[in-house]
């Protein structure tokens, strides 16, 4: 079975290439339930992709070059103690990265982004704790009819708050993702007011790997991702 997507130039991470969870969420869209995608290569924008999929096994190509690999997973990581929307709008105004992002204008914390264009989830340390979050109040725009926000776009809300989170593992360098998996548990509402989280996991040389949550204003979890990140040389 394959179908053909096109990641809309808007959606971007790096500029010539897609946000990472977005993309991860293109290759996912066959599955039914949890799964993991591993990034081979930037996946571009503006052109035709290919979405294959084999059994439990799916891939993302552009033309002969595999994209992204994605199966089944569990994603077994233990989410913190809720913050309070308040919390994360006052960890947001920490926000590390304001001043100086590697890529401003990528569609999920690229400060370059104004509201209605990016999702503008802009995390920030909360204090006294091991983590970062943001407040989140989906767009209409990113919802289907029943007001329920498109996967893409929570996997994109899942893919950068953990990059960022990166910061509380030492001395890191320019990032990209390598991995992630996303576990979408109940439905993230437009309009209404959420708080992603990201906390660290572990270091181990190049790889840094990450958590991260979607929460609904009332602490239930909404959706939860792992994900490991591969420190690269700057370009």
């Amino acid at each position: 079975m394959s179908t053909t997507v096109v990641i809309d130039e808007r959606f971007c991470g790096p500029p010539q290439s897609a946000n990472g969870g977005y993309a991860c969420a293109m290759a996912a869209q066959p599955l039914d339930g949890p799964a993991e995608v591993t990034l081979r290569v930037p996946p571009p924008l503006g052109r035709p992709l290919t979405v294959e999929r084999h059994g439990d096994e799916v891939s993302l190509l552009d033309g002969d070059v595999l994209v992204a690999q994605a199966r089944p997973a569990t994603v077994d990581v233990d989410v913190p103690d809720a913050v309070s929307f308040a919390e994360a709008q006052a960890a947001a105004a920490r926000y590390p990265w304001r001043e100086a992002h590697p890529y401003p204008t990528c569609f999920v914390c690229g400060p370059d982004r104004e509201a209605g264009d990016g999702l503008c989830i802009f995390p920030g340390p909360v204090e006294g704790r091991e983590l970062y979050a943001a407040p989140w109040v989906p767009e209409a725009e990113l919802a289907d009819a029943s007001g329920v926000v498109r996967d893409a776009f929570v996997w994109g809300a899942l893919d950068c708050p953990g990059g960022i989170v990166t910061d509380l593992l030492g001395d890191v360098g320019l990032i990209l993702l390598g991995r992630l998996a996303a576990d979408l548990r109940a439905p993230v509402r437009a309009g209404a007011e959420h708080v992603v989280l990201a906390w660290p996991i572990a270091r181990d040389g190049r790889k840094l790997h990450t958590a991260s949550a979607v929460l609904a204003a009332d602490g239930a979890v909404c959706a939860v991702a792992r994900a490991v990140w591969i420190e690269v040389p700057a370009a």
